[in-house]
């Protein structure tokens, strides 16, 4: 989206709409800050009021009951304006904050369902921004933004019908001068509308790319590249600093000119004010002057604190112009499949997939073959080849673009992604561990998942002494991606993982590769223990595992060039053969 259309539709009515059909659970709340909002203006114009009568009754006629009187009614006013205040206050940040939990569950919930493409074109640090960042900007739309300009308003219409009651003249007066004051607001608005939308996407744009530096922090050190990405941060933190000073030029511009203005009324008051007594007019006009002077502040000090407001609100509504553009996007894998069983055989059969991951460029060319179940089928060949595709698809990460694939002769679209996929379990070459303990990222916290459960898998896959050997055991938190676990380790936990979850298919992403010697005996242990008896999918790299699969596919280019066992590919003289020759030789050899 340009930043032009971005701006536009910073307050689009319906945007604005949408946002505040989440306070709908909240209506008795809402329904209580406007009421708390109307109270505070009509006590704060009190105020400036009693004032103006001390000075005209009790001061000048030095009538001392009178006078003890009005300041016990102003100790009212002024506590009857705190509680409001404070009501006022929490309610409204009651409210937007309950209004953001709801959307960020929704979004979270919503970014969870998206295709893996959706992941592979996204910026995950521009995706933290939205959930995070801009989260706590909608939020502000109701505890700093809307109810305060609202407040702010009524206070301004109250303050003005007062002001043409008690002296028309002095009114116009201060009216005379409001011009001026609303054109450097809607000046100042439209100055900070564009700078808030800058502000904003160099936001995303830092959080995007320190989020990614941490992540691959090993890389940057390795290729001692510290010093090229500490300047390349250098200019994207220039830009954001540049977009902040914008905003604070524009409010050194604006506040004080609105002071001066300010100032000037006040000067106007007195002087008009002062002219009229000279000119005989009765004394009770002190009154007036004062009260005039109070309450000419409370006109223009709104109007200030509105365009400050409105800087608020505009940042919110930006916000929620990108979170809703989230919510708004259709990148789901269709999940109208009503078929579930409690029990899968694990047949699985590719029928003539054809399938690329962008439009017009094929990734598997007519793929078929069958696995049935609790078969062991191993899929080889160079990189790029399709093997990972495979997977992929098997577990609907993506849609195939014609042909087929079934589980247990029903088509996997017929199947809900829910039972699909908990037939399935997977251990990938990349094992991802949250920061957590063991025991929490073997169950994932499923609750049906008990301790002796896990405890139980860990001795039959023989990794329960690996796990008990750590500080804590099971309980031993593993930090961010587990890096508190070596590769071969956090294979072992992927393993115990895909075991406990007692699947009718596992797949094997190269789940074996770059570990060590007694990792990979581990490995090779578990391997053999989670692979009985089910329909296993092997994308192969450990000769072990080639050896002993029931039949092996080779893949080339996104096409099965060979199938068979492996003596019988063997004795074929063909691709495979030779592959084996070039890369699982050597490990014999080894």
């Amino acid at each position: 989206m340009s930043k032009e259309a971005e701006l536009g539709r910073a307050f689009d009515f319906r945007l604005f709409k949408r946002v505040f059909q989440y306070t709908k659970p909240y209506q008795l709340t809402f329904v209580g800050v406007a009421v708390a909002a109307i109270l505070l203006s009509a006590f704060a114009v009190l105020t400036p009021l009693i004032v103006g009568n001390i000075v005209d009754t009790a001061i000048t006629n030095k009538d001392l009951e009178r006078l003890q009187l009005l300041i016990m009614a102003m100790l009212g006013v002024l506590i009857g304006e705190v509680v409001c205040q404070l009501l006022f206050n929490y309610y409204a940040n009651w409210l937007g904050e309950s209004v953001i939990r709801d959307i960020r569950i929704k979004l979270f919930g919503h970014m969870t369902k998206f295709k893996m493409s959706y992941f592979d074109k996204s910026s995950i640090g521009v995706l933290v921004t939205r959930a995070v960042a801009d989260m706590q900007r909608i939020g502000e739309i109701f505890s700093q933004g809307f109810f305060v300009i609202v407040a702010d308003l009524l206070k301004m219409l109250v303050v003005a019908v007062i002001m043409l009651i008690m002296n028309w003249k002095l009114a116009l007066i201060v009216f005379g001068v409001l011009p001026v004051i609303l054109y450097a607001t809607r000046l100042f608005q439209k100055a900070m509308k564009e700078a808030f939308i800058e502000v904003r996407a160099q936001v995303s744009n830092l959080n995007s790319f320190v989020q990614e530096r941490l992540a691959g922090m090993k890389i940057v050190q390795l290729f001692n590249r510290e010093e090229i990405e500490k300047e390349k941060f250098r200019v994207i933190n220039e830009k954001h600093q540049n977009a902040w000073l914008k905003t604070v030029w524009y409010n050194s511009i604006f506040f004080p000119v609105a002071e001066i203005v300010s100032s000037i009324t006040v000067g106007l008051i007195v002087w008009f004010g002062g002219l009229q007594n000279v000119a005989n007019v009765s004394a009770d006009e002190y009154g007036t002057i004062f009260s005039f002077i109070l309450l000419s502040s409370m006109l223009f000090r709104p109007l200030r604190q509105i365009a400050d407001k409105f800087n608020t609100l505009q940042m919110g509504m930006v916000a929620a112009n990108r979170v809703f553009k989230i919510l708004d996007t259709e990148s789901h894998i269709d999940d109208q499949g009503t078929y579930d069983s409690e029990e899968v055989k694990g047949d699985i059969t590719f029928s003539n997939v054809h399938f690329g991951y962008v439009e017009g460029e094929e990734v598997l060319h007519g793929i078929s073959f069958e696995a049935k179940a609790g078969e062991t089928v191993a899929i080889v060949g160079a990189t790029g080849a399709g093997k990972s595709t495979i997977i992929n698809l098997l577990n609907r990460f993506y849609e195939i673009n014609s042909g087929a694939i079934l589980v247990d002769g029903v088509d996997i679209r017929e199947y809900s992604l829910k039972a699909l996929r908990s037939h399935i379990a997977v251990v990938l070459q990349d094992v991802f561990l949250f920061a957590d303990t063991i025991a929490n990222n073997i169950s994932l916290r499923d609750d049906s998942i008990t301790i002796a459960q896990i405890e139980e898998a860990a001795k039959q896959i023989g990794v329960h002494e690996f796990i008990s050997s750590l500080p804590g055991g099971y309980n031993y938190n593993v930090k961010e991606r587990g890096t508190m676990l070596s590769s071969g380790q956090r294979q072992l936990i992927a393993f115990l993982r895909a075991y406990v979850s007692n699947p009718s298919i596992l797949v094997l992403d190269e789940a074996t590769s770059s570990v060590d010697t007694y990792s990979e005996q581990l490995i090779q242990q578990a391997t053999d223990k989670v692979t009985e008896g089910r329909t296993s999918i092997i994308i192969a790299h450990r000769l072990a595992t080639i050896k002993k699969a029931d039949k092996i596919l080779v893949m080339d280019a996104g096409k099965i060039v060979e199938m068979g066992t492996h003596k019988e590919l063997l004795k074929k003289g063909g691709y495979y053969r030779n592959l084996y020759e070039a890369q699982f030789m050597v490990e014999e050899v080894a």
